[in-house]
């Protein structure tokens, strides 16, 4: 998937665990200017370099994966859903200079993921 967006903000990287980093950002998407929406996306792994290139005020066209889990709390059975925009390429607006490290590079898979966020998991990933 892919949007056009100007950056909002550009949160600093963050090492939740040992192996595994991820930096989130917001984008304001106006598809209808009078009603913007300010969107979250996360990037994971060596991607969170991706935003070094990026400053608040920037048009860029994202390109991301819409993650879904499903978790199950050991301790009622209750079944929680979790969603997440992993943005693995972004760009300027004219797209004549992508800021990717992997220029072209197709969308990570499941196998670049963390074991902790396996469906196998018991344990919530935050």
């Amino acid at each position: 998937m892919e949007i056009k967006a100007k950056i909002e903000k550009i949160l600093p990287t963050q090492q939740i665990t040992g192996t595994f980093k991820k930096r989130e950002f917001v984008v304001e998407y106006a598809e209808n200017p009078q009603y913007p929406e300010f969107i979250k996306f996360e990037c994971i792994q060596d991607k969170c370099e991706l935003l070094d290139n990026f400053a608040p005020g920037q048009t860029v066209m994202v390109s991301f994966n819409l993650k879904g889990r499903k978790w199950t709390d050991p301790k009622n059975g209750e079944d929680k859903y979790f969603n997440s925009l992993q943005a693995w390429k972004i760009a300027t607006e004219s797209n004549s200079a992508p800021a990717s490290a992997a220029n072209g590079a197709p969308p990570p898979s499941a196998a670049d993921e963390p074991d902790w966020l396996s469906e196998d998991s018991d344990d919530l990933p935050f």
